[in-house]
C-alpha cells in the first residue's frame, strides 16, 4: 500500500467517523454525557479549540395564576374564547416567566480549564424588590473519566459561587469551577423564575469557543406579543407553531376556559464556530473591529418569524433578541 493511497484512506476514515458524530450529535439530554461525547473532539475548524459547548438549551414556559378579571363577567369569555379575548384584562403581577438552562461543555485542553467558569446574569432591581428574578436549582456537575476509563462524578458546592452587583438593575453570579482537566465535561443547570412577563432575557448563539448544540424553545401566551428577531444563518433554523398553555384557576366564570393559545418558537443552531476577531494593540482599530462586530450582530437578525396566533394584546409591546454574535 503506498503513502498516497494510505493519506487518501485515512481521509476519508477521519471523514467518516467526523460525519458519523455529527449524525449522533448533540446528546439533549443532560445528567449523563453520552459515550460519543467522550469521544468527540470536535470538527473541522474546531479540533484546534481549546475547548467547545456540546450542547446548551433555554426553555421558556409562562405560569398564568388565576388572578384574571373579566369586563363582562360572562362565563363564555375564557382564554379560549378569541373572538372575546380583548374583554379579558390579564394582572401581570400573577404572571411568571420559567426559565430553565442547561449547559454542558468539554474541555479539550489544559489552557482551555478557563472555559469551566461561567457568570449567569439575571434581573435584580436594586429599588423595587417586586422585579427581582430568582435565580434557582443550580446543579453544577464534573464527568471525569480515571486512568481505568471509569467516568468519577463530582457535584460541585453551588453555595460558593460569588454574587455581584454589576449595575442598578442587574446582578451577576459568578461560577467557579475547581479541579477541571483536559476530557473533563461539564454540565451546568439552574433555573430562573421572572415576575415580568413582558420582557424575555436574550439568548446568544455563537459563543467565544465552539458550540455543537444551542436550542432555545420558548412558549408565549398569544395576549403577549413579541417582535421576535431570530439570526439569519444557514446554521440556525427556526420555527413557530401554535401551543396551548394551560392554567389553574378556581373562578366558576373561567371553567370552560382551561388553556390559552399559545405561539410556540423553537429556534436551534448547530456546529457555530466562533467569530475569529485579530487582537490589534491600536485601541482605535479594535473599537472600530468592535462597532463593526456589533453592525454585523444587527445584520444578523431580523424579524422572520410572525406570531400565528394574534388576538388584542393586553400587555406593553415586549422585545427579544436571540442573537448569532
Amino acid at each position: 500500500m503506498n503513502s498516497s493511497f494510505r493519506k487518501i484512506l485515512f481521509l476519508s476514515a477521519f471523514i467518516a467517523c467526523v460525519s458519523m458524530a455529527k449524525a449522533q450529535l448533540p446528546n439533549e439530554k443532560f445528567g449523563k454525557p453520552s459515550d460519543l461525547e467522550w469521544e468527540f473532539n470536535g470538527w473541522g475548524d474546531a479540533i484546534e479549540a481549546d475547548a467547545i459547548i456540546l450542547c446548551k438549551t433555554m426553555n421558556v414556559t409562562y405560569q398564568v395564576s388565576d388572578q384574571v378579571s373579566s369586563f363582562s363577567q360572562d362565563p363564555d369569555v375564557s382564554f379560549g374564547n378569541l373572538s372575546d379575548f380583548g374583554k379579558n384584562q390579564i394582572d401581570d403581577s400573577n404572571i411568571l416567566v420559567k426559565y430553565a438552562i442547561r449547559l454542558r461543555t468539554k474541555i479539550l485542553k489544559p489552557e482551555g480549564a478557563k472555559h469551566a467558569n461561567i457568570d449567569i446574569t439575571y434581573f435584580a432591581d436594586k429599588e423595587n424588590i417586586v422585579f427581582l428574578d430568582d435565580v434557582s436549582d443550580m446543579k453544577v456537575t464534573v464527568f471525569t473519566k480515571n486512568e481505568k476509563g471509569k467516568v468519577e462524578k463530582k457535584n460541585i458546592n453551588t453555595k460558593s459561587f460569588v454574587k455581584e452587583r454589576i449595575d442598578d438593575h442587574y446582578m451577576v453570579m459568578h461560577i467557579a469551577v475547581p479541579d477541571v482537566q483536559a476530557g473533563s465535561i461539564i454540565e451546568y443547570q439552574y433555573n430562573i423564575t421572572s415576575t415580568r412577563p413582558a420582557f424575555l432575557y436574550d439568548w446568544v448563539f455563537q459563543e467565544c469557543i465552539p458550540t455543537v448544540r444551542s436550542k432555545c424553545d420558548i412558549d408565549i401566551p398569544a395576549f403577549l406579543q413579541f417582535k421576535m428577531n431570530a439570526p439569519i444563518h444557514k446554521l440556525i433554523k427556526s420555527s413557530v407553531e401554535v401551543g396551548h398553555l394551560a392554567y389553574d384557576t378556581n373562578r366558576a366564570d373561567l371553567k370552560r376556559g382551561k388553556s390559552c393559545p399559545t405561539n410556540h418558537y423553537i429556534i436551534t443552531g448547530d456546529y457555530i464556530l466562533p467569530e475569529n476577531e485579530a487582537l490589534d494593540d491600536n485601541q482605535e482599530k479594535v473599537d472600530n473591529k468592535k462597532d463593526a462586530s456589533d453592525a454585523k450582530v444587527a445584520n444578523f437578525t431580523s424579524e422572520i418569524i410572525a406570531p400565528k396566533v394574534t388576538p388584542p394584546a393586553m400587555m406593553p409591546e415586549g422585545r427579544t433578541h436571540l442573537k448569532l454574535q
